[in-house]
């Protein structure tokens, strides 16, 4: 896959999720998707996905920064969102939070192989205190 048409399943993938379209997912998810080290195939990452907007209703994902070269992409991700409850062990309660994820993928057959993820944790203690 070239440059151009990576960054364009990239940004289609973000739509995908934005939509909450897990019926789409495995146009751009691996069947055998790694997450950080886990494996958790495809339900397992629609699991996780479903899981984050249970605890965050408006949960969104905005790219703020997007870097490609084959097979890999770089995002830096922008959340500004609401968390129910406990998010990440930190009790979050209902505050609306700002923060970044900064992800990385493999792609392989056009798809989703692999991802790493950091997310800031320190900006969310941050906007606790």
């Amino acid at each position: 896959m070239n440059k151009r048409d990576l960054e364009a399943t990239y940004r289609d993938y973000i739509t995908c999720l934005n939509n909450q379209d897990w019926m789409h997912l495995g146009q751009f998810v691996h069947d055998d998707v790694r997450h950080s080290g886990r494996r958790l195939g495809l339900d397992g990452y629609r699991a996780m996905l479903e899981a984050d907007y249970e605890q965050i209703p408006d949960l969104h994902f905005n790219i703020e920064l997007l870097a490609v070269d084959p097979p890999h992409v770089a995002c830096r991700l922008r959340f500004d969102v609401t968390p129910k409850g406990s998010f990440l062990g930190l009790a979050v309660e209902g505050k609306k939070l700002i923060f970044c994820e900064n992800a990385f993928y493999l792609f392989h057959d056009n798809k989703i192989q692999e991802v790493w993820s950091v997310i800031d944790k320190t900006a969310i203690e941050a906007q606790l205190d």
